[in-house]
């Protein structure tokens, strides 16, 4: 039964348009605003919803965002409401790209632009942080349990970040396991609902 505190975009103008300054608003970091733009101002999806999506589109290839786009735009339009999001993605940032691409080829060698640039590496990690930070609570309604899911979020870290392992390997080793672990978990509840 759908949610009757969501809401859902009144076409697909309004779904190119949300996710263009979405796009926009996100300079390394998209993930951040998407969560807070789609969770709590435009209410189309709840946080549960949106980490569905995002575990989805983590482990499809391409950019995470694009297919979080792609998915959103085909749940409430189709293959149109689809490519009206990935449109709104896509279609402007990729100009001013483009544009700051050829202007940072021109001005590399300055130290300013440089230094500059390493420092938006601390804005990003600080992004998807806070962003990892507020989807947690989401994890409450996990059927693997916030315990399991705090183990796994470790083991994810250590294995990644610490040990350098292979993401790919990682990703598909810890996420099966955890999507079978699931499956089980979800199994046993519907058998015994007390």
């Amino acid at each position: 039964m759908p949610d009757p505190s969501l809401s859902q975009p009144a076409s697909k103008t309004d779904l190119f348009w949300t996710f263009t300054v979405l796009a926009l608003q996100g300079f390394g970091g998209v993930l951040a605003v998407a969560q807070r733009v789609l969770c709590e101002q435009k209410r189309w999806l709840t946080r549960e919803q949106f980490l569905e999506i995002l575990a989805v589109g983590q482990v499809l290839p391409g950019p995470n965002i694009c297919n979080i786009a792609l998915m959103i735009g085909d749940r409430f339009f189709g293959w149109r409401g689809a490519f009206a999001a990935l449109a709104g993605m896509m279609a402007i940032p990729a100009v001013i790209v483009l544009v700051l691409t050829a202007t940072y080829a021109e001005f590399a060698a300055v130290p300013a632009v440089a230094g500059a640039l390493k420092g938006m590496g601390a804005v990003s990690a600080g992004l998807i942080s806070g962003t990892a930070l507020k989807l947690l609570g989401a994890l409450r309604n996990n059927p693997m349990g916030v315990a399991v899911c705090g183990v796994l979020l470790a083991a994810m870290f250590a294995c990644v970040a610490l040990l350098r392992w292979p993401l790919v390997w990682m990703l598909l080793v810890a996420g099966l396991g955890a999507c079978t672990y699931a499956w089980f978990r979800l199994a046993a509840e519907r058998r015994d609902p007390a």
